[in-house]
Formats: structure tokens, C-alpha cells, sequence
């Protein structure tokens, strides 16, 4: 099952180890070493265990391992740990992960392996629809540095903004053509770009809380942009 093109497209993208598709022995130092930092394969007993870097088969029996839960999206999506990220590149990431771990490509495999590719296809799939968005890869990379932005903090927001917030809502609840509409998501658009863009040199700068306060605007601006598809659909 895993010969021929999907062979081939292990070998190049090095998610599956060298060494493995040749058939060619593990050295007993290079084992020795591997059994130090993994755990054990399930199915064979080798050092194979949830699988660390590129790597989700095990190097001896190529069983599927089951996720490393100490991967963080990044890593998994083989991005910098980074607000801006390339787009294509993880959707190229993306379609290389699902074919390797996607269930289709496992109904003949044990249950076991079955079981560990739904978890790894759903894990993938999490991992690239949170780093697609701006909002969600900003919040879930505040995450990762131990600040959390719970909904429902206005207490925490300039009245300002608020009110803002509360026009546009407003003017999208009274408008009923289709022009006054896009007016608004044009509006809605570029306020979303300007707190992007804000997040970024948060972020770079170093200024997580200044970069809290822009995302927690941000996710005032996608509620509306929700509601704004919303209202869009005919009833």
C-alpha cells in the first residue's frame, strides 16, 4: 500500500525516515539513539512511538504512530512560530498531510492505525483552519504564550470602540438593500485589514498585550462579518 508514488512522496517530503523505503537495516548505534528519545512503536515494540519532527510511521514495522501531543500547530504545519505565515505554503502542507494520514488511505490497515489516522486527519485539519485565519492563528499563538482572550470581556474595551461597534450594528440591522450592505462589509473589510496589520507589528515588536487588544477588536469585526453573511442568504 505505501510502495510506488506514496512511497516516493514519503522519501521526498523526509516525512517518512530514511533507511525505511530500501529496506536497509537500522545501525545499532542509530537504534540505541532513536530508543533514548522515543518512545516504543505500539505494534512492533521498536523505538517508533508518537513520532517527533517529520516522522509518523514507525522507521522498522511503518506502522502508523499516534500524534505527539506536544506538538504545537506550528511545528505540525512546519511553520515559524510566527503571526505572519505563508498561506500557500500551508495549504501545500496541508494536502501533503492528509495524504499520508487521511482514513481512506488506511480502510485495509488494523483498527489501530484506523483509529490513530482519524486523530491525526481531525488534528491536521484543526491545526490548518487555525492558522489559515489571522484571528484564530493570532489568538491561538497568544495561546501558546500563556494569554488567553475570553469573549465577553467589554469591561476591558475603550468606550469608544464600543460604541463603533454599536453603529455598525445598528446600520447593518436597518439596511435592506443589497448596496447598503456591501457598503458596510467594505467598511468591516478594511477595519479587519488595519487590526491585521496592527497584530503583525504587534507581534513582531514583542507586545503581546498590545497584540491581545487588537485581536480582542478583531473578533468584535468577525461577529459582524458573520452577521453579514447572514443577512446575505435569501430568505
Amino acid at each position: 500500500m505505501w510502495g510506488g508514488r506514496t512511497g516516493a512522496l514519503l522519501r521526498v517530503s523526509g516525512l517518512w525516515p530514511a533507511g525505511v523505503l530500501g529496506r536497509r537495516p537500522i545501525s545499532c548505534n542509530a537504534a540505541s539513539l532513536a530508543g533514548r528519545n522515543s518512545p516504543q512503536c505500539w505494534n512492533c515494540g521498536g523505538p517508533g512511538g508518537p513520532m517527533r519532527g517529520h516522522g509518523f510511521f514507525c522507521p522498522q514495522c511503518r506502522a502508523l504512530q499516534p500524534p505527539d501531543p506536544t506538538r504545537d500547530y506550528f511545528s505540525l504545519m512546519d511553520c515559524n512560530r510566527a503571526f505572519r505565515v505563508d498561506t500557500a505554503k500551508l495549504q501545500t502542507r496541508y494536502q501533503e498531510l492528509q495524504r499520508l494520514v487521511h482514513p481512506d488511505f488506511f480502510s485495509q490497515r488494523s483498527q489501530t492505525e484506523k483509529d490513530f489516522s482519524e486523530k491525526h486527519s481531525t488534528l491536521v485539519n484543526d491545526a490548518y483552519k487555525t492558522l489559515l485565519a489571522p484571528l484564530s492563528r493570532g489568538l491561538y499563538l497568544l495561546k501558546l504564550h500563556g494569554l488567553e482572550t475570553p469573549e465577553g470581556t467589554d469591561d476591558e474595551m475603550d468606550r469608544q470602540f464600543l460604541m463603533e461597534i454599536m453603529e455598525i450594528n445598528e446600520k447593518l440591522a436597518e439596511a435592506q438593500s443589497e448596496a447598503a450592505i456591501k457598503e458596510i462589509e467594505s467598511i468591516v473589510r478594511a477595519k479587519q485589514k488595519e487590526l491585521t496589520d496592527n497584530v503583525s507589528r504587534a507581534f513582531e515588536q514583542d507586545d503581546l498585550e498590545k497584540a491581545k487588544e487588537m485581536l480582542t477588536k478583531m473578533r468584535y469585526f468577525s461577529n459582524i462579518e458573520e452577521k453579514i453573511k447572514l443577512k446575505k442568504i435569501p430568505l
